[in-house]
């Protein structure tokens, strides 16, 4: 981890996977311009974030798609001494894949246990080790945002393995909220629809394979995805808010129209 030695620790401390691109670059950087500081786990690096938030901004490179490495990587120091002190602490479950698209049985079965792993143990694996940490003040807070998706909630021709890797966060959030750790809350929260490169192999795909990719295709053509940045501005105002964790699982669209 590289922050600065006089640069002041930020009260409030986040975590985002998945930082170096999409959804999850524009979660770091709108969190870094509201003086949070962000440890950015994921297979590389973001250059331009590190020289722009030097004495703000460490990253660790961790295949999260890999359970063994990333319990390796949990049985060091970093998150804990990221974590030491801070009064309230965020964790982003961004990283995430929606390969493999196809129908069963024409699915690769690595791929499938590749999204399982990184969309389900790596977020699972993080929130429980963010849980049992312990509080600098019996104020202190964790709170695990699990970036969801209307994929959880309504069934995709197609997107099976998605659909299910997402609502297993879903519920996993409704189960957690039963037996949190004191100071702990979770939601399982999903952004809308994010002009990401996930979208663009979405609508690469072809029809065979998902038959719904000419609704994605409309969506961008009429202007109707959200960006990552606004998208990243809701998810944290919400994961910020005192109603976060009232309840396991939303829709940032609900919100604004709250």
């Amino acid at each position: 981890m590289t922050n600065s030695a006089s640069a002041p620790r930020s009260a409030v401390r986040a975590i985002v996977t998945g930082h170096t691109r999409g959804l999850g670059a524009a979660l770091a950087k709108a969190l870094l311009q509201r003086d949070i500081d962000v440890l950015g786990l994921g297979r590389g690096t973001h250059g331009e974030l590190a020289s722009q938030y030097a004495a703000r901004f460490a990253q660790a490179v961790v295949d999260l798609a890999d359970p063994a490495a990333l319990d390796r990587w949990l049985a060091g120091e970093t998150l804990k001494a990221f974590a030491h002190g801070a009064q309230c602490v965020l964790l982003f479950n961004n990283a995430g894949t929606v390969d493999p698209i196809a129908p069963l049985g024409a699915q690769d079965a690595l791929a499938i246990a590749r999204a399982v792993a990184l969309n389900v143990a790596a977020p699972l694996m993080l929130a429980n080790a963010l849980a049992a940490m312990p509080h600098s003040s019996a104020s202190a807070s964790r709170r695990v945002v699990h970036i969801s998706s209307g994929a959880a909630r309504n069934a995709y021709a197609g997107w099976s393995v998605y659909c299910a890797t997402k609502a297993a966060l879903d519920h996993h959030a409704r189960a957690v909220a039963l037996d949190a750790p004191p100071g702990v809350r979770v939601c399982s929260l999903a952004p809308g629809v994010v002009d990401t490169g996930m979208q663009q192999t979405i609508r690469a795909t072809s029809v065979d394979q998902f038959p719904m990719r000419e609704r994605f295709e409309q969506l961008k053509q009429n202007g109707l995805l959200s960006t990552p940045e606004a998208a990243a501005q809701q998810l944290i105002d919400y994961a910020l808010s005192e109603a976060f964790g009232s309840v396991p699982t939303a829709d940032v669209r609900d919100l604004v129209k709250a």
